[in-house]
């Protein structure tokens, strides 16, 4: 009856180990995938908010940037990735939408937002001392609450990140 019983205490711990090697790797991958160059998180008074993104880190892709597009999904922008801070505008030169412009500093901290940017508009748009830009759709950023103090987290936003990817 002793051998029994072990045995039977034995069992679910096995089973509980094995649980644990089938779901490890997932949790894993669930980390790794936090923080993705193809995504960026904002944590607002509201909560998180996630956007798929395009990133623009050099010269050409930032002058290109959401240029001759007719439509962007609700839930996607493009992040400008500059090597530093520094003062920054932007323009609406042949973009055809709508855009909010979120100018953040090299922790990733909202400092400004333009909201509504009028589509093909030349007029200059001053984001002030920003190293990072995410442009979305207009008017999402008053709707989800996007303001300055709001945190961005990407991987692109190192190595003083105010919310780090690990």
């Amino acid at each position: 009856m002793t051998a029994k019983s072990t045995s039977e205490q034995r069992l679910p711990a096995l089973l509980a180990a094995a649980v644990l090697v089938a779901i490890l790797p997932f949790g894993a991958a669930r980390a790794e995938a936090a923080c993705s160059a193809s995504r960026i998180d904002l944590r607002t008074p509201d909560g998180k908010k996630t956007f798929a993104v395009e990133v623009a880190d050099d010269a050409a892709e930032r002058a290109q940037g959401l240029m001759n597009r007719k439509t962007l999904a609700p839930d996607a922008g493009m992040l400008f990735v500059y090597d530093t801070a520094r003062p920054v505008q932007f323009w609406m030169k042949n973009t055809l939408i709508p855009l909010d412009m979120i100018f953040a500093d090299a922790a990733g901290v909202v400092t400004r937002v333009h909201e509504n940017a009028v589509p093909l508009d030349l007029t200059p748009i001053p984001g002030g001392t920003a190293r990072f830009v995410l442009e979305i759709n207009g008017g999402l950023a008053r709707r989800l609450g996007i303001a300055p103090g709001t945190v961005l987290r990407h991987p692109a936003i190192t190595p003083d990140a105010a919310w780090p990817c690990n």
